[in-house]
């Protein structure tokens, strides 16, 4: 009977969550990295940014997401969101039983084991660099290093416009990494969900002495790393059909749909289905 019970809980879906779409970036890399993992992915479409709000706010937000996507038997919850993992990852971990992950450690933890120079920079949200929670987890590691950071507010709206390739976003970035032309760092964390998506653009302006680190693809491996410890993964020998994968919303589903078809998830994305977010 235990076995069985081991096994149905080995084959429950990974809980993914963000404020929107940009979390899909983190889904990509859980469903390259964790080939027989099945996903369920919820965005908060109807109260994005959070970038904006109130540390109360975003665990309110997330202790309800949360609780949803408990009612879907997920077996581990990573936050693909940087404002989340900030200011509501400690609170989670201690209120729900079982296994929660942020992007923010994985990401630190990998610039501190590259950089050689010991100057670190980040770009995210305003919320996020002005958590300083970025600074706080690589001093953590090494007391030492040196955590230079810049928001860039305008990467996520020129993303969801779909605008990768473009001149307009090309001046932006320029102007933003402007703030790291005399600041000798060697690694540089993409500390939103949208910024791997700009990652050409960001790379051709920073050059290829500096290291750009992205925390989706850290955190695919932390989980993938947590699943073992707990004896979770899954026991499937095959990939993981598109149809396993589940998909929702706090808003209408179509924007989001779009969006997610653009990216080159390793599954076309064929449902999407929007929830009362705060019926929970």
């Amino acid at each position: 009977m235990d076995k069985n019970i081991n096994i149905e809980k080995n084959l429950a879906p990974i809980g993914i969550f963000d404020s929107g779409v940009g979390g899909l970036t983190v889904a990509r890399e859980i469903m390259r990295q964790l080939p027989n993992e099945s996903v369920v992915y919820f965005g908060d479409t109807a109260r994005v940014p959070y970038g904006s709000k109130s540390q109360g706010t975003i665990i309110k937000y997330s202790r309800q997401i949360v609780r949803f996507l408990m009612t879907k038997k997920v077996k581990a919850i990573v936050i693909a969101c940087n404002t989340a993992s900030a200011l509501a990852l400690e609170e989670l971990q201690k209120e729900f039983d079982l296994p929660i992950i942020g992007v923010i450690k994985p990401g630190a933890k990998t610039a501190i084991a590259g950089t050689v120079t010991r100057r670190i920079g980040v770009i995210a949200t305003e919320g996020t660099v002005h958590s300083q929670i970025y600074t706080k987890v690589i001093h953590q590691y090494d007391p030492d290093a040196v955590v230079i950071s810049k928001p860039c507010p305008l990467f996520v709206p020129l993303v969801e416009e779909g605008w990768l390739h473009d001149t307009v976003t090309d001046e932006v970035a320029r102007r933003y990494l402007s703030e790291f032309d005399d600041k000798n760092i060697d690694s540089l964390i993409l500390g939103c969900t949208h910024y791997p998506l700009l990652r050409n653009t960001i790379k051709k302006i920073m050059g290829s002495r500096v290291n750009l680190i992205n925390p989706a693809y850290e955190t695919a491996l932390s989980l993938r790393e947590l699943l073992c410890t707990h004896n979770l993964a899954s026991p499937l020998q095959t990939i993981v059909d598109s149809h396993m994968h589940q998909f929702y919303v706090s808003d209408t589903p179509e924007k989001f749909m779009a969006f997610g078809n653009s990216i080159d998830l390793p599954f076309y994305i064929e449902k999407v289905e929007q929830i009362n977010i705060e019926s929970f």
